[in-house]
């Protein structure tokens, strides 16, 4: 049986507070988390200050559809990479206007992707107005469910790590 897809919010409370006490907005283009980042970024209270949208971005033919991304721009960017996830953050950004943007890209399982990256594997990126930040997970987890509940919660520790930090 699988897993339930719940993701602590202790963190997106967080996030919330920093972007609304610094009046700014926020982007998220998710895939394997299947929309838990930005479900717990929108459980907070007064959401509709930071959060501009966000798009799950679960195929090809979603990223060129919701994002723009074309197979010629992905040139040399194999998905679920770190170059991948950047592409994302800063294709949301610029396409919502926000500050600051979060995307995920990953094989969740219980089998990998067809890229060969095994099951629980993640790359995840924030761009904003100061800089860019990426990196790679990798929970060693075959079971769906959790992957995608630790790939949220990763997602949001890189976001409030960075907004912290600035």
């Amino acid at each position: 049986m699988p897993s339930a897809l719940t993701v602590d919010t202790a963190a997106a409370i967080r996030i919330a507070a920093l972007l609304i006490a610094r009046r700014q907005t926020l982007g998220v283009s998710e895939s394997s988390t299947g929309g838990l980042v930005s479900a717990a970024l929108l459980s907070v209270p007064g959401a509709s200050a930071y959060f501009l949208g966000g798009g799950v971005i679960y195929t090809a033919a979603a990223r060129e559809g919701l994002l723009g991304i074309t197979r010629p721009m992905m040139a040399g960017i194999r998905s679920a990479t770190e170059p991948a996830a950047l592409l994302g953050a800063r294709t949301i950004r610029q396409r919502l206007g926000a500050d600051w943007a979060l995307a995920e890209t990953g094989a969740t399982g219980p089998t990998g992707n067809r890229y060969g990256d095994a099951a629980g594997h993640c790359c995840l990126a924030v761009v904003g107005p100061d800089g860019e930040a990426s990196r790679t997970l990798e929970t060693g987890d075959s079971d769906r469910s959790a992957n995608m509940v630790a790939f949220a919660a990763a997602a949001l520790a890189l976001l409030e790590e960075i907004l912290s930090a600035r």
